[in-house]
């Protein structure tokens, strides 16, 4: 422990936010770093614990905490301390594929466990990861790592998201032979097409892409396989194959199916981020928010991410609605450290949507009842009703309010209401099983499916998840196929 008083000196800084005013005038990221000598600072808070919970990766109360990774958060925050970056950035990289992406958008379970949380504020977990990965790109530490020695094995990874990356990585720098197939124009799934480029810019996916094609993984976009590829092809080309599809299958509002100027927030959020990358947001070239009123049905990230769009394209107004009761602004003494903090949090969108039109965008314990349209069949407004938490048969649901009516202008409705697993066409060309999610079925604590040389990892698997999931259920399916295809890892 380089600074055994650190957590006690020093307070916890985290990288400045532009203006909520300024940062909307652009689509880059938006928190400067701070300088070396601030984050080795920050990494000096770091209490070097006994126990590190920080990197436990445990469910507690329902909800995980710590990092799934099991990253060696307390080592590299020393080494950051003291101004080791490469030794830092080799015990980093041991666990995590990419700090990059986790460094970015991970939620950061590690810092909700970090014990200098339990009285005070947490470590800048996330923002040193960052620091470290960012510093070895720049030093020219991080370089292609081809493998020395080739099994002879092929694999196919279906799905370049979190795991389907972080499954080619392994296995490619393991000395198989790695094809990736992408049903969209540009490698990287979500991480390309489901997060703004606020938060994630493209170049970061981009330059992680190239690295892995010089390191062997050959990538092949734009083939849909279940549709434009056979499923039978891969299987007699490929010695194992790693269904890692994402689970993007959105949860539908029925009140608003047929609507036009109803779109699903991820048909949304991917034209966007396609015109940005295609040319610059070219009129007509993606679904436009300039000059409506928006409302965005859910209050998770993505429906943030949403707000933080609009308000970019030049809405009106913009309104989010939230099924569920407004959380705690403090934790309650049911949910005591390490759990997961279940608190009212307001990111960036929020803030940005307070900061231009004055208040917070949210509405909790609200949803759509109904979508009225004008003479020409285009949506023009909605109606909202209010929701009230009643105990039915021992479960707790949802009823209307009567009377709580209310009439909201809308010109485009976003429903961000989470997701009902993976699209069917993939996991049925394949033949696998599916649980009672519709999730592809696997053994628990395996990855291999009913069907030989068939494996699947990451949401298709578990369901809708968190990047730092996609990277750990890529990594430890890898290792699992390794063994099928050595006899060991």
């Amino acid at each position: 422990m380089g600074k055994p008083t650190g957590f006690l000196e020093y307070p916890r800084q985290g990288c400045p936010a532009q203006p909520p005013e300024e940062r909307v005038k652009h689509w880059n990221e938006f928190h400067p770093a701070l300088s070396e000598g601030e984050r080795r600072t920050q990494g000096a808070r770091c209490m070097e614990c006994g126990v590190p919970f920080c990197q436990s990766g445990v469910q507690l109360a329902g909800m995980f905490t710590g990092c799934p990774l099991h990253s060696l958060v307390p080592e590299w925050n020393d080494l950051m301390y003291t101004g080791n970056l490469d030794h830092a950035l080799s015990r980093l990289t041991k666990t995590n594929s990419f700090p990059e992406f986790t460094g970015r958008v991970c939620p950061a379970l590690c810092e909700a466990a970090c014990t200098c949380g339990l009285n005070g504020d947490p470590v800048t977990v996330k923002e040193n990861e960052l620091a470290i990965i960012e510093a070895g790109f720049a030093s020219g530490a991080i370089e292609p790592q081809p493998p020395k020695v080739h099994t002879g094995k092929r694999v196919a990874v279906v799905g370049s998201g979190p795991a389907g990356l972080a499954a080619a990585q392994q296995l490619n720098r393991r000395g198989h032979t790695v094809t990736v197939f992408e049903r969209e124009d540009r490698v990287g799934g979500l991480l390309m097409y489901g997060i703004p480029n606020m938060k994630l810019e493209k170049r970061f996916v981009q330059r992680r892409v190239d690295l892995m094609a010089a390191e062997g993984v050959e990538f092949r976009v734009s083939c849909d396989v279940g549709r434009d590829v056979p499923a039978q092809a891969l299987l007699d080309e490929f010695d194992a194959v790693i269904l890692c599809c994402g689970a993007k299958k959105p949860r539908d509002l029925p009140v608003a199916e047929g609507v036009d100027g109803v779109h699903f927030a991820v048909d949304f959020l991917a034209s966007t981020t396609r015109a940005l990358l295609d040319g610059g947001l070219a009129k007509g070239s993606y679904i436009d928010a300039a000059g409506k009123d928006v409302v965005i049905v859910g209050g998770g990230d993505t429906g943030n991410d949403c707000v933080g769009t609009a308000i970019r394209h030049g809405c009106r107004s913009v309104v989010q609605l939230e099924m569920l009761p407004k959380p705690p602004d403090v934790r309650g003494e049911d949910n005591p450290w390490p759990q997961w903090p279940r608190v009212c949090k307001t990111d960036y969108g929020q803030e940005e949507a307070a900061a231009l039109f004055g208040a917070d965008p949210r509405r909790y314990q609200t949803t759509v009842k109904e979508c009225r349209v004008d003479e020409s069949g285009a949506l023009c407004s909605i109606v909202t009703v209010r929701l009230e938490p009643k105990e039915q048969d021992g479960r707790r649901i949802l009823t209307e309010v009567s009377g709580s009516e209310q009439e909201l202008p809308c010109q485009l409705l976003l429903i961000a209401a989470g997701f009902l697993g993976p699209e069917d066409y993939a996991a049925d060309a394949f033949g696998v099983d599916r649980d009672s999610r519709s999730n592809v079925a696997t053994a628990v604590g395996r990855y291999s499916t009913a069907v030989d040389k068939v494996f699947a990892a990451g949401d298709m698997r578990r369901g809708q998840s968190l990047v730092v999931w996609g990277i750990s259920e890529g990594r430890a399916a890898a290792r699992e196929v390794d063994e099928y295809l050595m006899g060991y890892s």
